[in-house]
């Protein structure tokens, strides 16, 4: 079973990480907010993990969602990572590449681990927070080198004998409708798309196939997920929100030369009338193995204008300029290549 044939309310998805307070302390009541903004807009697609805020979205997420119908909507999280009783100096707390971005989060411990019963107690646990008696989708988190530095190999092998297997019975036993990795980085879905098995039916990537950057998706992941018919999740779309007039660019300081690719495609946008939102969805799904796109936000306001740029009609004519810029690479494919 794909994913693009069990979304309901379409491929625009709600990414929940900051319901965890990545980056700015929020209110229980303004996530319920943004999770009630997101279902009247018609959004049925809502993205977790016990990673944001240690817990804190997938409690909020869950909490918000309980007065609406279990079967209207799907519901993704990761396993990988056990959020622990034990408490924690939160100042002190990084995550690999990415530092201390849930400083604000819950003050809980958390544990890498990949193995089978890792990965069940992980469900379980996810499946309390969230108050629901089942899940959707389920991603292998952060399997990658932004994460564990050169261990991530070895972290790797954990999940394909432990994760991975216990996912792959779950989905054909028909208690999930897809599984897969969640990721950064491109190398380690490219690596599980060449398994003989266990055979994933989904990815969630993140930041690596949006306008600002998507080159490296296309040499290899791209093409392997359209020939082997795995659904790509884009997460991140506005790449920490980068593209959008945001200070951050993958959860640090944005470089000079994606400020510049952000001016140029800026520029693009003003000069077509288009919101650069509407240009960063169009672009992510214009690709034949994106089934969703999966933007963030904790504010009201936040969804109303990602619902508005999902339903913005862009011209060919913009498409095909920014192709022409170079702003985009040539192989990639565009909404006006539908076009005849």
């Amino acid at each position: 079973m794909s994913i693009r044939n069990t979304l309901h309310g379409g491929p625009l998805g709600f990414g929940t990480a900051p319901l965890g307070n990545m980056y700015r302390n929020i209110s229980d009541d303004e996530a319920t907010a943004t999770v009630d903004a997101a279902w009247s807009a018609g959004i049925r697609f809502f993205d977790a993990a016990p990673f944001y805020g240690a817990g804190l979205s997938e409690v909020r997420l869950g909490k918000a969602l309980k007065k609406y119908p279990r079967d209207e909507y799907v519901i993704a999280t990761k396993v990988g990572r056990l959020v622990l009783p034990e408490l924690v100096d939160r100042s002190k707390r990084t995550f690999g590449e990415k530092g201390n971005i849930f400083k604000d989060g819950n003050a809980n411990a958390i544990r890498y681990d990949y193995t089978a019963e890792g990965t069940k107690r992980s469900i379980a646990e996810s499946l309390g927070r969230l108050g629901v008696d089942r899940l959707d989708y389920v991603f292998v988190h952060d399997l990658a080198q932004d994460f564990h530095g050169d261990a991530w190999i070895s972290k790797f092998e954990e999940a394909q004998h432990g994760a991975f297997p216990v996912l792959d019975k779950l989905r054909d036993d028909g208690v999930i409708k897809a599984w897969g990795q969640g990721t950064n980085k491109v190398e380690p879905i490219e690596i599980e798309l060449e398994l003989t098995e266990p055979r994933a039916n989904g990815m969630l990537l993140a930041g690596r196939y949006t306008l600002l950057d998507h080159e490296s998706a296309l040499q290899r992941l791209m093409p392997l997920a359209t020939r082997k018919k795995v659904d790509v999740i884009v997460g991140g779309p506005y790449n920490s929100g980068a593209l959008v007039g945001g200070a951050h660019f993958e959860y640090g300081r944005i470089p000079p030369e994606i400020a510049e690719r952000v001016k140029r495609i800026t520029a693009l946008c003003e000069e077509h009338g288009v919101p650069i939102k509407a240009a960063a969805l169009h672009f992510s799904l214009a690709h034949p193995a994106v089934a969703a796109v999966v933007p963030g936000s904790s504010r009201p306001s936040r969804i109303a204008e990602d619902v508005a740029a999902m339903n913005f009609s862009v011209p060919a004519a913009f498409w095909r300029d920014l192709r022409s810029s170079g702003a985009v690479a040539e192989a990639a494919p565009l909404p006006v290549d539908d076009v005849a």
